[in-house]
């Protein structure tokens, strides 16, 4: 470990000199970046190396956790502060003459993830590691993540995120254990010996390379693993005598087909071609990481018939459930078990966390598609699908009505969710709410199929990195007013409530907030040539676009807002920034018309000399977690207003809670959690509840033209999206609100969310009362650290344990 800031020194410009073959002054601050990364990756092999010589061949269990999707963001200053080196790395840095501010800049995200579900699973890793937990990550390495987004004349573009542009510096390649993974071909039957042998042949198969990126824990000597697969062609990927013959791009074309699995991230799947993908995507990294997994277990453990009591293995969400069928597979064709036996270790080795409630986000394939691409996987889901419809066929009068609910292969598609739910011992909501609903409604059959096999746990964020790491200002007052010990346990932030009436504390806080709010103002004024005031309130409204999550309400009480002013230039109104950031799917028509009405909005408010500054509107393009650290310090008001019964939780709305933004939301998700622990003072609630939306979907009794001609302020802003107030108009949003009757509730929710909003101007006038709620949602969001979260998983799910290191933090019992 280094030990002080001139060992680090002598040790930085050795490491630069090996590299670069020359002096660390004569080179570029992203050389200054990898050189750094590189020492630092030194440190945490070592590690790695003293954590697997004092663990040996551990019979701890151990869980896997597959994800289509982890956002980890830059690593460079999380690593810094989980080793404690980050005062001495910055200080030798200094007397250099460099600026770690400056080198750490140079990092580029990862571009593995999306959003909340990305974010989930990188924070779980996170805490496993902190927690001294044996759980480790799988995924896909995405060549271009899923796309760079800018805003060409108010309009989303797609780019390529080129992440890996210049290498990852903190991933290790393991071409030894390369796995095979195969698609297509045909499935012949055997008999010999009273026993059936699947012969698969005629097959494409692709080579699956790992790369290791270490995850370390928070100042405990411990470092888990995520492992992200690269798809290689399984020989070369040249045809030698075809390029000879000038045929080139056939030459390269096994290269091109196996590569495009690990391209991008979430290709577009509104062509057949990109559903063949995406199914490719998620049965390579799962036959991978499986076949890996079987692989180092033989080689420690041995005896595969006690494989569920060593190795925990979790979906997270429906993209990887095809796992429930790969590992039948190698347990009967490569382990030679029965079917039975098969069965049990599956199921007792598999969970699964279901994340919506949409049922276009329930995976579904069809099965030509499926049995085409996958032939053997086919054969074992529709093995299960058949013994599942004779249990219930014989355990239920109405089995037709049930079946319809839980066939795993129903009218011509295979359903991934109920392939999950059947495979796995325990299935998992991930707020309250979410997974009453996922009990009562959207899975009440396999709640009566199985019961205790549901349960709920509420998602966390990982604590550390959004207030050490995103937020040192937070960091260091809190350290000043309460002491460290919420860093190992997140349940101490509660003391402050003891500080939410002290004078100093309500400046402390408050001191914290602008330099915050000053930072984000002076990015968006540097990048976009956006002055806003810091003193307004920051209205920050970032997350994946999505008409559920209704950017589009947001925008309308915008729209409302500018009305009033254009009326009344002297209204007196608090000045409000109103900031939003997200990426809209390329293939979603309206969620780009959506960004595309904010930018136009942008455009006009900000330049209407009129309205004296008084509102203002931006657009943080390419949201990822680099821009989510900049802008959750920053928020005054966190804005949740997804329609009840929508959102499973969010995460984002922790975020905000937990760097002392205060929420405005529905009844949804985690919302609600979050206002029982805040209290309802400190929480501004609106809108329709998840029951009555419910009720709406299901017996309806709501019409969007009646909200349209009974609120006058809806008809004017509806309107104005195609008389020509809104340059190039927005027919395809009134058309979309009108012909599917508002079916995210905008208009019924409008003017309840205009009222909360005049609550806020209100509240936020009263200084001293706001700081207090500001102080209330610090104090109640140690609950949300995925500390928690991950403790319960571990206890009530994986049932694994921390291995041994030099500190573990406390497994919460809360």
């Amino acid at each position: 470990m280094l030990e002080d800031a001139g060992d680090f020194k002598q040790k930085f410009r050795e490491r630069f000199i090996s590299i670069y073959g020359k002096d660390y002054t004569q080179g570029s601050p992203k050389q200054q970046f990898f050189a750094l990364a590189d020492l630092v990756r030194g440190e945490i092999s070592r590690i790695m190396y003293e954590q697997g010589q004092r663990q040996g061949r551990s019979r701890e269990k151990k869980m896997y956790y597959f994800s289509i999707e982890f956002l980890p963001g830059r690593f460079l200053m999380t690593n810094l502060h989980y080793l404690g080196i980050k005062e001495t790395v910055e200080r030798g840095l200094a007397e250099l003459g460099l600026s770690l501010e400056e080198i750490k800049d140079q990092e580029q995200d990862p571009g593995l993830g999306n959003g909340g579900l990305g974010r989930l699973a990188s924070a779980f890793l996170d805490s496993l590691a902190s927690l001294g937990l044996p759980g480790y990550g799988c995924g896909i390495r995405y060549r271009f993540g899923l796309f760079e987004q800018r805003v060409v004349n108010r309009e989303q573009v797609e780019l390529p995120d080129n992440w890996l542009q210049d290498g990852c510096p903190w991933e290790y390649r393991r071409p030894e254990e390369a796995e095979t993974v195969k698609f297509g071909g045909r499935v012949s039957i055997q008999f010999n010996n009273g026993r059936l042998f699947f012969i698969h042949e005629n097959y494409e198969s692709v080579r699956a390379v790992p790369y290791d990126i270490p995850i370390v824990g928070y100042q405990n000597k411990a470092v888990n693993v995520l492992r992200l697969w690269s798809a290689e062609p399984e020989h070369t990927g040249f045809e030698f005598h075809t390029f000879s013959r000038g045929e080139y791009a056939r030459a390269f074309a096994d290269k091109i087909s196996a590569e495009s699995i690990s391209q991008v991230l979430y290709p577009d799947d509104s062509t057949f071609e990109g559903r063949k993908l995406r199914l490719k995507q998620s049965y390579f990294f799962v036959s991978a990481g499986l076949q890996s997994i079987v692989r180092q277990y033989k080689r420690e453990q041995g005896r595969m018939r006690n494989f569920h009591e060593r190795v925990a293995v979790h979906i997270n969400d429906t993209h990887p459930a095809v796992a429930v069928a790969e590992l039948m597979r190698i347990l009967l064709d490569e382990e030679g078990m029965e079917w039975d036996e098969a069965w049990r270790i599956t199921n007792r080795t598999i969970s699964f966390t279901n994340h919506t409630l949409l049922p276009e986000a329930l995976e579904k394939w069809p099965v030509d598609l499926f049995r085409e691409l996958l032939p053997r996987i086919y054969m074992i889901v529709e093995e299960i699908n058949n013994r599942l419809c004779r249990e219930v066929s014989g355990r239920a009068m109405d089995s037709h009505e049930i079946l319809k609910d839980v066939a795993v292969i129903w009218d011509g598609c295979i359903k991934m969710a109920n392939l999950a739910v059947v495979g796995s011992h325990s299935v998992n909501g991930v707020a309250r709410l979410h997974t009453q609903i996922l009990k009562n409604r959207v899975m009440n059959s396999f709640n009566g199929l199985y019961p205790g096999r549901f349960n709920n746990k509420t998602n966390g964020i990982t604590h550390r990195r959004w207030l050490l790491v995103a937020n040192p200002l937070l960091s260091d007052f809190l350290m000043e007013t309460i002491g460290p010990g919420w860093l190992s346990d997140p349940n101490e932030m509660e003391k402050l409530a003891a500080f939410i009436d002290d004078p100093a504390a309500q400046e402390g806080i408050e001191r914290v907030k602008l330099r915050n709010k000053e930072r984000l103002a002076g990015f968006i004024r540097e990048k976009y040539g956006i002055a806003i005031d810091p003193h307004s309130i920051f209205d920050i409204h970032i997350k994946r676009i999505h008409m559920y999550k209704r950017q589009l309400l947001n925008a309308f009480h915008i729209l409302d807002l500018y009305n009033r002013l254009r009326e009344n230039p002297d209204l007196d109104i608090v000045p409000r920034t109103f900031i939003f950031g997200g990426k809209a799917a390329p293939a979603y028509f309206m969620a780009k018309r959506v960004v595309r009405l904010i930018n136009t909005m942008a455009d006009l408010i900000n330049h209407d000399k009129r309205i004296k500054e008084k509102i203002k509107v931006v657009f943080l393009e390419n949201y990822n977690v680099s821009l989510a650290e900049l802008a959750f310090p920053a928020a005054d008001v966190s804005e949740q207003i997804s329609t009840a019964s929508r959102e499973a939780s969010g995460t984002g709305n922790m975020k905000f809670m937990m760097t002392g933004a205060v929420t405005i939301g529905t009844m949804d998700g985690a919302n609600i959690e979050i206002m029982e622990r805040v209290g309802p003072d400190n929480f501004i609630a609106f809108g329709l509840t998840a029951e009555e939306v419910l009720n709406y979907y299901a017996f309806g009794g709501y019409s969007a033209w009646e909200i349209y001609y009974e609120d006058a302020r809806v008809k004017k802003i509806c309107d104005q999206l195609v008389n020509g107030f809104l340059p190039g108009g927005f027919q395809a949003i009134f058309d979309y609100l009108f012909q599917h009757n508002d079916e995210f509730f905008v208009l019924k929710d409008f003017a309840s969310y205009v009222d909360a909003q005049n609550r806020i101007m209100e509240r936020f006038r009263d200084k001293r009362n706001w700081s207090r709620m500001r102080l209330q949602n610090i104090a109640h969001a140690g609950f949300f650290s995925s500390d928690r979260t991950v403790s319960e998983y571990s206890r009530e799910i994986w049932k694994i344990k921390p291995v041994a290191a030099e500190k573990t933090l406390l497994l919460s019992k809360n």
